[in-house]
């Protein structure tokens, strides 16, 4: 059976971050027929147009690791009610310059830790908002706006047994998902 590469897209540089803690318990919950792997953003240059002609290593390696990517899990926090600045970077910097987006149909999934009572719902609609124009298509529902509560993570930074079940069923979801969109196009 042919393994997908699902890449995970990580909208946070703190070292405790919430959102990694996701990221590394999906890792853990993932079919054996994926192989995960996280993507480095944090020391992508800012986005400058001048810069499309010749981008820095940082931008051409991550570009690469996009391009051979079959899909994409999107983690972000919520900062101001909208996605990192980091995240926007990173995805201003796959998308251009404009017509050679590595981005395009690339199926993807969104969910993301807050502490916060409506968890990442706005910047997830942000990111989906970003994502469409960048023809990405993003899985609907489940949607998982996660807030952080005591237990959900247990003392290794893993999701707790009782957070188990959500998160499994959002990435049995997302494995559907993937299945379906991963088909070349013509």
């Amino acid at each position: 059976m042919k393994q997908s590469k699902i890449l995970l897209v990580v909208g946070s540089l703190r070292s405790a971050s919430l959102n990694w803690k996701l990221a590394n318990s999906l890792e853990l919950i993932a079919p054996a027929d994926f192989i995960m792997g996280q993507l480095d953003i944090g020391d992508l240059p800012l986005y400058n147009q001048d810069d499309d002609d010749e981008p820095d290593s940082e931008v051409v390696s991550m570009k690469a690791e996009i391009a051979q990517a079959d899909g994409l899990i999107f983690i972000t926090p919520e900062y101001n009610r909208s996605i990192p600045g980091v995240l926007k970077n990173a995805i201003d910097h796959g998308s251009r310059p404009y017509g050679k987006s590595v981005w395009a149909n690339k199926p993807a999934g969104i969910l993301g830790v807050s502490v916060g009572s409506t968890g990442t719902a706005m910047a997830q609609q942000h990111l989906r908002n970003i994502l469409a124009y960048l023809d990405v298509p993003v899985m609907g529902q489940p949607e998982a706006f996660i807030q952080n509560k005591e237990g959900l993570f247990d003392d290794e930074g893993h999701l707790s047994e009782a957070s188990l079940p959500f998160v499994q069923s959002w990435m049995d979801h997302y494995v559907r998902w993937i299945k379906i969109h991963k088909r070349p196009l013509d």
